[in-house]
């Protein structure tokens, strides 16, 4: 009998995150304070976020305890299902094994529930009655909501208008679990006005979104704003997705060759690749390749500088160092909302200044293609995000078949796309629209970089 799932018992689920940090060759830049160009510290912070996340946020501990009550709610689905893709392999005729490691099996469709709840759990003991946060394509909002219902805590999500109209039930499942959810750039912050007095017809962006939701933070005083990607804290709660893989590819008795994963922020991939670079880093596994794959129309790793920038539009958040589009600029309106984003995650950047992972960027319909051959070996629909790293799967099998060689890739499957079925509709029916690099907004936005004094 073929294989084609391996479970990890409840038992066996990690119950500590992996640090990064503790193993990294070289530390991490600093983040700088906008206004002064120096290191921030924990008080300068402490008016976002919890205490708690702060020190994970800097914290050069290999691994950090999953709170029990994190645990409990962690196991309404977890751990989720390593899958060998058997008929995706016959369809392409390789000799290589895919693997892919799917998250769309949480009640909120994706990885994003594994540090919403985590968040969630530390506002609530440090006693935050409400969040405010960004959301992209709905995913992230949509995970943060849920957990907000399990801790009884407020949440208020600004969502980047052209994700708010072209994936309305998103929306719904956040109301549905009880929290507040606009478009964003929104008539409710200084901000957002400011924004649509300038143009009223703005698509919006990850960036005014961001800068909406931590300027509704710093308002109140019952508020800390939270975010889905990007920061080291998220990234460490994402890696009990990795480390789940490792146990499960041990069960399948394959190691893997090839690593591919979509970003846009990073949490995702991160959280799959983080637990297997540090093989690389020691120099146990140095062949590894880890491929990180973004949408041409946001290339922040295959285009921009490695500069520090500010996270937001309005440049309220602290600068921090990554590749980076600039932070004025506001991406084509692709279907893959969590990838619109003019940044990346600064440890992700980090290991790519460092040569430890590879990057490439795809054209929109190129992944839809790759996404309905997925579909239709595999049966599962893909949210627009991961047909990302499914094109980067596929063009690798083919390679493998074209040298001969029998390489193990494993895919990091970030969700389903059935609350996406506009996108594919518009693919089937040819109306997708492939978006090339915007070069000429790119430099535009690149001229607002902040100025710097220490770096």
């Amino acid at each position: 009998m073929e294989r084609t799932m391996y479970f990890l018992d409840q038992k066996d689920m990690p119950t500590r995150w992996y640090n990064i940090q503790a193993d990294l060759p070289e530390p991490l830049p600093p983040v700088l304070h906008p206004g002064t160009g120096k290191p921030v510290g924990p008080a300068d912070l402490a008016p976002l976020f919890p205490m708690e996340l702060i020190k994970q946020e800097v914290s050069q501990e290999r691994w950090i305890e999953i709170p029990e009550e994190v645990q409990a709610i962690y196991r309404t689905w977890r751990p989720t299902v390593l899958h060998r893709a058997y008929r995706l392999e016959k369809a392409l005729d390789t000799p290589a094994k895919i693997f892919y490691k799917y998250e769309g099996t949480s009640q909120a469709g994706s990885h994003k529930p594994n540090t919403a709840v985590a968040q969630c759990y530390y506002n609530k003991m440090e006693g935050v009655k409400r969040i405010a946060t960004e959301t992209g394509a709905g995913q992230w909002g949509s995970a943060l909501s849920m957990a907000g219902a399990m801790f009884n805590v407020e949440i208020k999500v600004y969502m980047v208008k052209i994700s708010f109209n072209q994936k309305p039930y998103r929306r719904i499942l956040m109301e549905a679990w009880g929290a507040k959810c606009v478009a964003s750039p929104s008539e409710d912050t200084e901000i957002g006005r400011r924004i649509l007095r300038e143009d009223p017809e703005c698509t919006g962006s990850l960036g005014m979104a961001i800068s909406e939701a931590v300027e509704d933070a710093a308002s109140r005083d019952d508020t800390k704003y939270s975010l889905g990607s990007v920061l080291n804290h998220v990234l460490l709660h994402q890696t009990i997705i990795g480390e789940e893989t490792r146990k499960q590819m041990e069960m399948a008795d394959v190691y893997p060759d090839i690593i591919v994963g979509n970003i846009g922020g990073g949490s995702n991939f991160a959280g799959q690749f983080l637990p297997w670079v540090r093989d690389k880093i020691s120099g146990a596994k140095p062949d590894l390749r880890i491929i990180c794959v973004e949408p041409t129309a946001a290339p922040s790793l295959t285009k921009g500088p490695y500069a520090y920038d500010h996270g937001d539009v309005a440049g309220m958040t602290p600068l921090l160092k990554m590749y980076t589009l600039g932070h004025t600029f506001i991406p084509s309106p692709i279907h893959a909302g969590g990838l619109r984003y003019h940044g990346m995650a600064p440890i992700v950047c980090h290991l790519h200044k460092l040569g430890l992972v590879e990057a490439r960027a795809e054209h929109q319909v190129a992944t839809f293609e790759a996404g309905v051959q997925f579909a239709r070996t595999e049966g599962i629909i893909s949210a627009p995000e991961p047909c990302h790293n499914i094109k980067a799967a596929i063009d690798e099998a083919i390679r493998c078949r074209e040298a001969g060689e029998a390489k193990t890739i494993l895919i990091a499957h970030s969700g389903h796309g059935y609350l996406d079925l506009a996108a594919y509709d518009a693919y089937l029916s040819g109306q997708l629209v492939d978006y090339a690099y915007p070069e000429e907004e790119v430099k535009e936005a690149l001229k607002q970089l902040p100025k710097v004094p220490s770096a």
